[in-house]
């Protein structure tokens, strides 16, 4: 499966901008998410071929809405890449638990996350 659009999941409207900037720049059409609970509802609407998620975000948090995301019927076969700052092997460990295809740590190395994305294609 050929990886087009992308859902952006995070609080940060910086982090935001950066992700997208670097996805666009390289032909991906980029969507946008503020919140865990929007990034749910977005991954149904949407249905992107893969989802960047933060975990920090104030309610539904990263690793609560990869989980609601790949537990959904409709949702479960769109691969999820946790992108955080939470850089312990024990976040990464839950995160990979809740159903996270790959786990990245902010700030996001550019040719780090295009292989990442690459390996999923």
């Amino acid at each position: 499966m050929a990886i087009k659009k992308v859902l952006v999941v995070d609080d940060s409207a910086t982090e935001r901008h950066v992700l997208g900037s670097l996805l666009e720049s390289k032909g991906f059409l980029v969507v946008y998410a503020d919140s865990g609970e929007t990034g749910v509802t977005s991954a149904k609407s949407e249905m992107p071929d893969l989802i960047l998620m933060d975990v920090v975000m104030p309610g539904l948090n990263g690793f609560q809405a990869t989980r609601a995301i790949t537990l959904d019927e409709a949702t479960k076969n769109i691969p999820v890449i946790i992108c955080t700052t939470k850089g312990q092997e024990t976040d990464k460990i839950w995160g990979m638990r809740q159903g996270a295809k790959d786990y990245i740590t902010k700030p996001v190395n550019a040719e780090e996350l295009l292989g990442k994305i690459a390996a999923l294609d």
